[in-house]
């Protein structure tokens, strides 16, 4: 037999021109190794491992306990999965405000535990940050309207951009990102119209999340749309499948097998 055939990564140019080509980019977060498979296996283009771990899989209210170490081991998790995904490390709180100097560190620690690239929410003064990193070979993706790392200053989890200054602020930052190097720019919890506004002003992609169909890509955490988080009801969340009960259903049925003596049965036994 043969060598196994590898298959080709996606890279940061290949995610920017399907802008010009007209093809949507599908996105969505994984933070282990079973989901990254899955999302690989299904041909997702590009897989994010957010520091929303800390929401989903540590069970913070906020994002801003989620540590380097935390992300570094996410990213190196995911990363063993994927053939064909590119993959982008989340830098969490303050790991990217405290100077250029250090955020090209930390973004080449990203590198280095096989991230592709790095997204960073938005901040005044972010364009410097972007283009530092960007300069020294490390793919940025931004981040624009609500962005959790500023929760205290924006004072909840809430659409941004529905008055008239925040809007053309925003429209502003994305070109200013652009201009900087970035190779996308996420939107989440933003107006349709702005969401339109922004992606028809810039030349970079823009991934939506919370901000209608007129971006050039969606994001979804995996947990939200396979229905693996109970009570989360969120509207710019399309659940695909009753994941929890699902599983419920089958823990539970393990449960009353064990007990009631059904398993494991004879076929699960060795001679």
């Amino acid at each position: 037999m043969g060598a196994e055939q590898s298959i080709e990564r996606m890279t940061a140019t290949q995610i920017t021109a399907k802008k010009a080509e007209g093809a949507k980019i599908v996105c969505l977060t994984a933070y282990d190794y079973p989901s990254a498979l899955v999302c690989d296996a299904a041909g997702v283009d590009l897989v994010l491992v957010g520091d929303s771990l800390g929401n989903v899989i540590h069970g913070e209210a906020t994002t801003l306990r989620v540590t380097m170490d935390d992300m570094l081991y996410h990213t190196r998790i995911v990363e063993r999965a994927l053939k064909r995904a590119m993959l982008v490390g989340d830098m969490p709180f303050l790991s990217f405000s405290l100077g250029e100097t250090e955020a090209v560190r930390n973004a080449g620690k990203f590198v280095v535990c096989g991230a592709q690239g790095v997204k960073l929410e938005w901040q005044p003064g972010i364009e410097r940050v972007v283009k530092a990193i960007a300069d020294a070979g490390i793919p940025v993706m931004g981040h624009l309207g609500l962005t959790p790392q500023a929760i205290h200053r924006i004072g909840g989890f809430r659409v941004q951009g529905r008055d008239a200054a925040q809007a053309e602020l925003m429209l502003r930052e994305a070109g200013r990102i652009e201009r900087a190097g970035a190779f996308a720019i996420v939107l989440e919890l933003v107006p349709t119209e702005l969401a339109r506004r922004i992606t028809e002003a810039v030349k970079i992609p823009t991934i939506g999340i919370g901000a209608g169909p007129h971006t050039d890509g969606q994001i979804l955490v995996f947990h939200d749309m396979l229905g693996l988080t109970p009570g989360k009801k969120l509207k710019h969340v399309k659940r695909y499948l009753d994941g929890f009960e699902a599983m419920k259903k089958a823990v539970g049925e393990y449960s009353g097998e064990v007990r009631g003596g059904k398993f494991p049965g004879a076929e699960h036994g060795f001679n």
